[in-house]
């Protein structure tokens, strides 16, 4: 009998382990309609995408939100950790396994109305101050461009903040947030930087068996059309 309640016992830690192995931990940024907190809650466009994959997969997760450069260096370093919606482009292909796409956007430069910013292409943007968050991609977009004239600030919102006070000539958005932004703030596009899937990146070691799983319910969540639908609830219209 003792041998028999040493031996659950010795058991006990494994079955444990095993389950905490298979909760993951999602970061995101501050990026409304995409991601965002209301209160407690944290709400978005993409942040809805994960929790029904997750809710179909039937594992369990943690969710916060933080500044992009923590998010996207807890992604890179620590185990069963996700970071999104994260641009995936070639320079960032190896660092992660990826689940995609929860959107397909193109990212534009834009400024305040009156500012008397103009831009025909990129190369004449050159010559002005671009506002773009630590460790974004679209840091790494802008550099691998040539620009030069870089303001880097924290998160999105003190980039938005600092273009609407005249600190910075333009930054850097996704065209579907502009859509809707532009109703509220006096914005105007002047030129497009780029365009990249937007998924979820696993650090590298992240189980294969559990990331097909992820891929296979957000394949069908966009097949369905609900991605579709989700989008429209939050005021994104899908670009063509």
């Amino acid at each position: 009998m003792k041998k028999l309640l040493l031996l659950a016992l010795l058991t006990l830690p494994c079955f444990a382990t095993s389950a905490s192995a298979q909760t993951i931990a999602f970061v995101t940024e501050e990026y409304a309609p995409f991601n965002y907190r209301e209160g407690k809650m944290i709400k978005g466009a993409t942040v809805e995408q994960v929790e029904k994959v997750m809710a179909d997969i039937g594992v369990g997760y943690t969710l916060d939100v933080m500044p992009w450069a923590r998010a996207f260096s807890l992604a890179r370093s620590t185990p069963m950790t996700c970071v999104f919606a994260t641009a995936h482009n070639a320079a960032r292909d190896g660092l992660f396994k990826w689940v995609e796409p929860l959107l397909v956007d193109r990212n534009i430069l834009i400024t305040r109305k009156g500012s008397g910013v103009s831009a025909a292409n990129l190369e004449d943007a050159k010559k002005y101050v671009i506002g773009t968050q630590r460790d974004d991609y679209t840091e790494v977009t802008l550099k691998e461009k040539g620009f030069n004239k870089l303001d880097v600030a924290s998160d999105f919102n003190a980039t938005l903040r600092k273009l609407l006070g005249g600190r910075i000539d333009m930054m850097p958005i996704s065209e579907l947030y502009f859509d809707k932004l532009k109703a509220d703030q006096p914005l105007e596009m002047v030129t497009i930087l780029s365009s990249q899937p937007m998924g979820i990146a696993c650090e590298k070691n992240f189980p294969d068996d559990l990331l097909a799983r992820m891929q296979v319910s957000l394949d069908r969540l966009i097949a369905s059309g609900e991605q579709k639908q989700i989008f429209l609830k939050y005021g994104l219209h899908l670009l063509k």
